[in-house]
């Protein structure tokens, strides 16, 4: 390879890195060549992008973006799974693909941010809900309370208003 284009391919992958929310590293290694286009079909509908680079150039890519970290995970052949967006998402579309395809594949480890992940933090993210879910359940949390209060308050009325309506029906019909 011409020292130009590895610069070039450094620059492109540090870019990556930089601009992922998440970058989970698999072993693809004993994947067929069929399986590899079917995950990567699937992580690219998800907006994923899934590389496989050599670990030297990954090495350097990462010093410049500042993630050093992610060399204790660049050990056999590696590839790297970015997630620019949710970061739950690369987790559970690897996990969804290794649980219905029964793959061989393996996840080593992954980069949030500045924290370096082990592969038991990359499956409990896949296992959390996703960020839609979540904030979902925070705003029924924060409306229970506000609703209850409603409830109480309303509560006398409520009787006053069936009190009221009886004495109609009892003076109408009487």
């Amino acid at each position: 390879m011409l020292k130009e284009k590895k610069g070039q391919m450094i620059d492109e992958l540090a870019s990556s890195l930089s601009r992922c929310t998440i970058a989970v590293a698999t072993d693809y290694r004993g994947l067929t060549a069929k399986e590899m286009v079917q995950l990567r079909r699937r992580l690219t509908e998800s907006g994923i992008e899934y590389r496989v680079i050599k670990n030297t150039l990954t090495r350097f890519a990462a010093e410049k973006a500042g993630k050093n970290q992610l060399g204790t995970l660049l050990t056999g052949p590696v590839a790297i799974a970015f997630g620019y967006d949710d970061v739950i998402k690369p987790a559970r579309v690897l996990r969804e693909h290794i649980r219905s395809v029964g793959s061989v594949l393996q996840i080593k480890g992954g980069i949030l941010g500045d924290r370096l992940l082990t592969a038991e933090d990359v499956a409990n993210l896949a296992a959390m809900p996703s960020r839609d879910v979540l904030l979902a359940r925070l705003v029924g949390q924060l409306n229970a309370p506000l609703q209850a209060l409603h409830n109480v308050l309303s509560a006398p009325l409520r009787g006053l208003l069936n009190v009221m309506q009886a004495r109609i029906k009892q003076v109408e019909g009487g």
